[in-house]
């Protein structure tokens, strides 16, 4: 291999998209991971599309909330699984006949506080990340007060339905594709997805250009709010039972999945796919470490430098573009 050729290979391995990485690393993990633990690989790769698929879930409407541009983000996503989760296992009663009922309590619930999330923004013209951040503690507050005392199991057709497979795949996970697929057609062939990327790319300039940006970004915070309700409701199913701290992991990993996936912390610029890649990762870096018997503390900062580490490294790359 001469000299030019090693230079070409060399530059187009470091243009290979930030969010491929993902992919590559949670590969990298899973074999690590499944060679420390001795597990089988196929049952640690159902494990980790079982538990990514609530990861992308959140992470989808927390992409579509950052790609409106720098200082976007949304903080209630947290206390809303907790909200949602509660309310939806109150509505369903442990009774298979009211799934459907608890599921669009859960959904009007999510949109409710994403509505509400904007109009704290538009209104009292305070930064989004403040915004939702507040709104936090009052959802959990509400949480407090409608879930105290409630300890009931959720139906035994949704719990079955969060645990089913189809050819050895979750189901949920073949669902979730499925969202992701709409979110990408939504995001890059609709009116409201490109004005989601033009408003992150130039807010000012896709007003002038007479774009509905105020109407853009109250439907991208309440699809945020709607896709984590669905997520506390369908997670309530999944581990038996509603908690008002449930949520509380999807914090970081709901940002850490959006950066992790290729979406630009300045707005203008999302990824679909990444998201699953991110999640995959994140979880695998979870069980290596679980199985190294570090505990959620070391989790949460590990978390955090990766999240600083793909700004970094996707700043640097803009950069030398």
């Amino acid at each position: 291999m001469n000299d030019r050729t090693l230079s070409s290979f060399s530059l187009n391995f470091r243009n290979l998209p930030v969010w491929l990485w993902s992919f590559v690393g949670a590969l990298l993990v899973w074999v690590l991971s499944f060679t420390i633990a001795g597990q089988g690989a196929e049952g640690m790769l159902v494990a980790a599309l079982s538990f990514s698929v609530f990861t992308v879930m959140v992470g989808l409407g927390q992409m579509f909330v950052i790609t409106l541009g720098p200082g976007n983000v949304d903080l209630s996503i947290p206390a809303t699984i907790g909200l949602a989760s509660a309310v939806a296992m109150k509505v369903m009663d442990g009774q298979n006949g009211l799934i459907f009922w608890g599921l669009v309590a859960a959904l009007a619930a999510g949109i409710l506080i994403g509505a509400f999330n904007y109009l704290l923004i538009r209104l009292l013209r305070i930064p989004p990340i403040v915004a939702t951040l507040s709104s936090s503690f009052i959802i959990q507050s509400v949480g407090i007060s409608y879930g105290r005392g409630l300890q009931i199991k959720p139906p035994p057709a949704l719990s079955d339905f969060t645990f089913s497979r189809f050819l050895g795949i979750p189901v949920l996970a073949i669902a979730a594709i499925m969202l992701s697929i709409l979110a990408g057609v939504v995001l890059h062939r609709t009116v409201f997805g490109r004005t989601v990327l033009a408003t992150g790319q130039n807010m000012r300039a896709a007003r002038f250009a007479g774009l509905s940006v105020e109407r853009t970004r109250l439907l991208t915070y309440v699809l945020s709010g709607a896709l984590a309700a669905l997520c506390g409701a369908l997670l309530a199913g999944f581990s038996g039972g509603s908690s008002l701290s449930m949520g509380r992991e999807y914090l970081l990993t709901s940002i850490a999945v959006v950066v992790l996936g290729g979406t630009s912390v300045a707005g203008g610029k999302a990824n679909v796919p990444g998201l699953w890649g991110g999640a995959l990762f994140l979880f695998m870096v979870s069980t290596l470490l679980n199985t190294a018997g570090f505990g959620s503390g070391l989790r949460d900062v590990f978390t955090g430098m990766i999240i600083v580490a793909a700004i970094a490294i996707a700043g640097s790359r803009q950069a030398l573009r």
